[in-house]
């Protein structure tokens, strides 16, 4: 019988979905389960203090747009942001990062500048660069992981020159749950005078460390990987950079006067948020950063680590099954291989043991290209699973192990 010390189970209870308790999920890299706090904020939101903000004088947007404005504070205090105004809301960490990309990078970078990417990275942090390298004749630096699939710090600093005015890197790898040193590529990042953009969409769910701490130029995240609403996410940014980058989107609410002869643009963040925004998203993201705040970010850290290291041990136990990345240094989801069975076929055999697991390339072509795999097997932890969760994973792959290999 596996054993670990497990948050207490007054957590899964708060999470609906959970009363088909033969229900396994781990598939949270993809996309967490809500608790009830946040269903209900939603609910009683759109049933009884539904408004648009920033508009009305009367109660029902007033208190709309209290509710609104509280989550940007709270936001800069989980994140550890020195004022709310560094805070953007976004629809998720793909919108930040072609914010960042488009307002910034189409504004400050020329050509023969340099852009270090990584293979460790999402597609959403490639793509958005690649293409603002198209348009300002900037190049593009690939950094390839070790031989043991560990990022290579020393081959980074070599990457790293006068030339570089851009790091866009993962805080957490979604296509190998191995985490980059952050700090150290920040500061030497700085040392040659380059930003550094952070994707914190796994990373913020499996870590405490903030924005602050990191002293990272630009962090993105998106509100559905950290047990918010789906459409719901955020861009911190130093001030000094939100205040020297144009708009990403032009309409209502990002203006401070329009008139015929021009437009003056509001201060940030309303700067980059035009429109009517997902207002009933930000107030769920809200309470789950209470939620999430309340449980503690270093509770969940400590009790996801622990299901992380047991079923890594079961996995190794099992012939034929091979887990990306050096043992010991993953955080908070496993991708593996099983040789002679192809990741879709094993995920849709778990599934039928209610078991649900991701397979694929979990957008990082260039990842699985570079190890010359087609696609991985990926399980992902929350806050709500239990070791019993793992045990009956590791039961589900013994069982289809054995029948494709029969």
């Amino acid at each position: 019988m596996l054993s670990t010390r497990m948050l207490s189970n007054d957590i899964r209870n708060d999470f609906p979905i959970f009363e088909d308790s033969s229900l396994v999920y781990l598939d949270t890299a993809a996309s967490a389960q809500k608790p009830r706090a946040v269903l209900d904020a939603l609910q009683q939101f759109y049933t009884r203090g539904y408004a648009n903000i920033h508009r009305g004088v009367y109660s029902l947007s007033e208190r709309a747009t209290i509710e609104y404005d509280a989550t940007r504070e709270s936001l800069a205090k989980f994140l550890g942001a020195e004022s709310p105004d560094e805070i953007v809301f976004t629809h998720g960490t793909t919108e930040g990062i072609n914010l960042v990309a488009s307002s910034w990078g189409e504004t400050y970078l020329d050509e023969g500048d340099e852009i270090i990417l990584t293979l460790f990275d999402h597609h959403a942090n490639f793509v958005p660069w690649q293409r603002v390298a198209e348009r300002t004749g900037a190049k593009i630096r690939y950094l390839l992981p070790a031989d043991d699939l560990s990022f290579p710090l020393e081959n980074f600093l070599k990457l790293l020159s006068e030339k570089t005015k851009l790091v866009a890197v993962t805080q957490l790898a979604n296509a190998l749950g191995i985490a980059p040193p952050i700090r150290e590529i920040v500061a030497a990042a700085h040392k040659v005078g380059a930003l550094v953009l952070v994707d914190g969409a796994q990373g913020i769910t499996h870590g405490s460390e903030t924005v602050t701490e990191l002293d990272v130029d630009f962090y993105v995240f998106s509100g559905h990987k950290l047990y918010g609403p789906t459409g719901s996410g955020g861009l911190y940014a130093k001030l000094k950079h939100l205040e020297s980058m144009p708009p990403f989107l032009s309409g209502g609410d990002m203006i401070r006067r329009v008139s015929i002869e021009g437009t003056e643009f509001a201060d940030p963040p309303a700067r980059f948020e035009a429109g009517t925004p997902d207002i009933a998203g930000v107030i769920g993201l809200g309470a789950a950063l209470q939620y999430v705040s309340g449980v503690g970010r270093e509770a969940i850290r400590i009790h996801e680590q622990e299901l992380v290291n047991l079923c890594e041990a079961g996995l190794r136990e099992m012939s034929g099954v091979q887990i990306l990345g050096p043992q010991g240094l993953h955080r908070g989801l496993l991708v593996f291989h099983c040789d002679g069975v192809h990741p879709h076929d094993l995920s849709q055999a778990l599934a039928g043991e209610n078991v649900c697991v991701r397979a694929g390339h979990h957008c990082n072509q260039p990842l699985l290209t570079h190890l010359k795999l087609p696609a991985t097997t990926r399980a992902s932890f929350g806050m709500y699973n239990n070791a019993e969760d793992v045990e009956k994973f590791l039961a589900a792959m013994k069982k289809a192990l054995h029948f494709f290999r029969r």
